[in-house]
């Protein structure tokens, strides 16, 4: 990426924010145009994986699975993460806004969130939602790290109107519930999975204390087809739409600040191999989330995010 002068001091910035623990955001993205509408749909699934660029994902040959659904499904070819690090784009993702949530904490900030999010917009629109994380220690966990898991990657722990609401905080599971769910035909409208850091390309695998960036990658590939998979070809999938987006680019890597991460936009609405290159970041899927849902608060910056209308056949 070639940088005009007009750039340097937003990225001089980005480096001394990123130095003290803290991160950079961009959210300048504005309301474009696509091919198709947003499709209604039951259920909205979203998955995010870690910490590594377009390049290293698209094309490499250590994730077939990720790249099969790429070829079947759509692509965001020029799509882009907020921040660095973690966290703010885990709150654009969820609540429309993030540096200016974490300000120079970043990973460290330790709430509560309590401005508009997409669990007082489920809520009020009498949507279900839950986020199911790998690795949590019990149903309902707010608390802090805990082995693989990490509370940095769950923005709901950190939500006003989950922490103070024993009701919604509940609705914070492990993963390993997402499957009695679709079992039992009680998947919600919105479901947030969060593999743990062993699965997420964020550490190495499980039993590995040192690894390449290739084995991280595997592991991650290996985990979405057994878990993902499952899920795209249970009977609730027929009336959804699932993303599987990177949350911040390689950490050298500031293109729009976060980086340029790979996103897949899968769902049996999509058009079949579609390549989009209109410029999206997280708020964008926010805004998808919402829309297809039928839920008409779109907080923060998803109010005026490109629309993703132009995957849909």
């Amino acid at each position: 990426m070639k940088l005009s002068a007009c750039c340097f001091l937003p990225l001089i910035l980005a480096l001394l924010e990123s130095a003290c623990g803290g991160g950079s955001s961009s959210s300048t993205m504005t309301s474009g145009t696509s091919g198709s509408t947003v499709p209604a749909v039951t259920h909205m699934f979203i998955v995010v994986e870690e910490n590594h660029s377009y390049g290293d994902v698209v094309g490499n040959t250590v994730m077939p699975y990720f790249n099969h659904l790429a070829t079947s499904y759509g692509l965001a070819t020029q799509f882009y993460a907020n921040a660095h690090p973690s966290l703010p784009n885990y709150f654009e993702l969820t609540a429309g806004d993030g540096s200016s949530i974490t300000g120079l904490a970043g990973d460290n900030y330790v709430g509560p969130m309590t401005q508009d999010n997409v669990v007082r917009a489920l809520a009020a629109a009498g949507k279900s939602w839950k986020s199911y994380a790998e690795s949590l220690p019990a149903i309902g966990y707010l608390g802090g790290n805990s082995g693989a898991y990490l509370k940095q990657h769950n923005p709901f722990a950190y939500f006003s109107d989950v922490i103070n609401d024993s009701a919604q905080a509940n609705n914070i599971v492990p993963f390993s519930q997402l499957a009695t769910d679709i079992a039992n035909g009680n998947v919600p409208n919105y479901a947030f999975i969060v593999p743990d850091v062993n699965n997420d390309a964020h550490d190495c695998p499980l039993g590995m204390s040192t690894c390449t960036d290739a084995q991280k990658l595997a592991a991650a590939d290996q985990w979405l087809q057994t878990n993902v998979d499952p899920v795209i070809k249970s009977p609730a999938f027929q009336d959804s739409i699932m993303v599987i987006v990177f949350d911040e680019g390689d950490l050298t890597d500031l293109a729009n600040f976060g980086g340029h991460v790979a996103a897949l936009i899968v769902s049996p609405k999509s058009k079949v191999g579609y390549q989009s290159t209109t410029t999206y970041q997280h708020q964008s899927v926010l805004r998808l989330s919402l829309k297809a849902l039928g839920v008409t608060d779109l907080m923060g910056d998803a109010a005026n995010a490109p629309d993703m209308g132009e995957f849909f056949q």
